[in-house]
């Protein structure tokens, strides 16, 4: 599987799994029974590790990689690829090597695959020199207090390190900057944004304004790069296209995290959960995979600000568009009458429910075709 795929992070997975089961041809009758499988998965990994299971490299180290051949089945590939997607997102880099290191032990891959670990493998051991070293936590059960202090010190450290190889080598930026607007989309570029956030030069902010406003990006790169800038200390109003609509952001109001978007948007996912999270949890898991991915894309747009408005009736339709966009990819269709009786969506609403549905459709169609 391609990394543009993964360019998103932990939250794509809702992409690549429909990008799987299209792939393998699972049919709409036992598309539920692939996600239940996958998420059982995932559950009993992690279950796995935090009973102190063995890690990867206990068992893959240089030393006896030649007796560890490994033969991986398409799907296994597959969740190694989810599981490396959700490493990078969560600048869980020392993990992210250990595993590429595995998946390069594997035999019987196509070339392409390895050339693409390979490539990003040394990419990060070049940019991330300092987690090269670190161990691979046993358990990630830490308080959340502690978790806070683990970010604040990654966030230094990575300040320090792009501040270091700037004073080695004064075209870093413009390096960087090359990576990011010149280069192939992947992991390599989001990477090389995340490092660009923390360089103090002028002409970084000035260079990727002007792209924002000069190329046709996909939305969600459009936001990584705006998330950039903000944490460059950006404080601009900036106009560019987003799609189809001429938009002006507030660089300084731009959101890192889920939970800094506006309360309006959590309260259109809770009208989902309240709906779906005991008789349909596998529904509800991706509908907030979709979600925050789909906010991200529209974020600053007509959409966007729709779903702000405060009335009952807006969030109601966009939670019922939500609710039958999922349902569409879990099981092939939706049975549109039932969830607006559902959702309380009246027939006055039904023009608008169709628009947002429309909406959600075509970036979940935008999704899967990207390359």
């Amino acid at each position: 599987m391609p990394f543009s795929y993964m360019i998103f992070g932990g939250c794509n997975v809702f992409f690549i799994l429909f990008k799987v089961m299209l792939e393998y041809q699972v049919n709409s009758e036992n598309r539920s029974i692939f996600v239940d499988i996958y998420l059982f998965m995932v559950d009993s990994k992690w279950r796995f590790r935090n009973r102190g299971g063995a890690p990867i490299k206990e068992s893959t180290t240089p030393e006896n990689s030649h007796n560890n051949k490994i033969v991986l089945f398409p799907k296994t590939l597959d969740y190694y690829q989810i599981q490396l997607t959700v490493m990078l997102e969560n600048e869980r880099y020392s993990e992210a090597m250990e595993l590429l290191r595995f998946l390069l032990q594997c035999q019987g891959q196509e070339e392409r695959h390895y050339d693409e670990w390979r490539a990003l493998l040394e990419w990060l051991q070049a940019a991330f020199p300092q987690y090269e070293a670190m161990e691979m936590p046993a358990s990630r059960t830490a308080e959340p207090e502690q978790d806070d202090e683990e970010d604040v010190s990654e966030e230094d450290m990575a300040r320090q390190h792009a501040r270091l190889k700037l004073a080695q080598d004064d075209g870093y930026a413009e390096k960087l900057l090359r990576t990011v607007m010149e280069g192939p989309l992947s992991e390599q570029t989001m990477l090389a944004l995340e490092q660009l956030a923390f360089l103090d030069v002028a002409k970084v902010d000035e260079e990727l304004v002007r792209w924002l406003q000069t190329k046709s990006l996909h939305p969600l790169l459009q936001f990584r790069v705006l998330q950039t800038l903000r944490r460059r200390g950006m404080q601009d109003i900036i106009q560019f296209t987003r799609g189809e609509e001429e938009v002006e952001i507030d660089v300084a109001a731009v959101p890192l995290k889920p939970e800094e978007f506006p309360l309006p948007i959590v309260q259109i996912l809770e009208r989902v959960a309240d709906q779906t999270e005991v008789h349909e949890p596998t529904l509800f898991y991706f509908a907030q995979e979709l979600w925050i991915q789909y906010v991200m894309a529209v974020y600053g747009t007509r959409d966007y600000h729709s779903m702000l408005e405060e009335n009952d009736a807006m969030a109601d339709i966009w939670a019922a568009a939500l609710h039958m966009t999922v349902a569409d990819s879990l099981g092939g269709s939706h049975d549109e009458e039932n969830t607006r009786s559902m959702y309380a969506v009246t027939g006055a609403m039904r023009f608008r429910l169709e628009q947002a549905y429309r909406s959600m459709k075509q970036f979940v169609s935008a999704g899967l075709d990207s390359n």
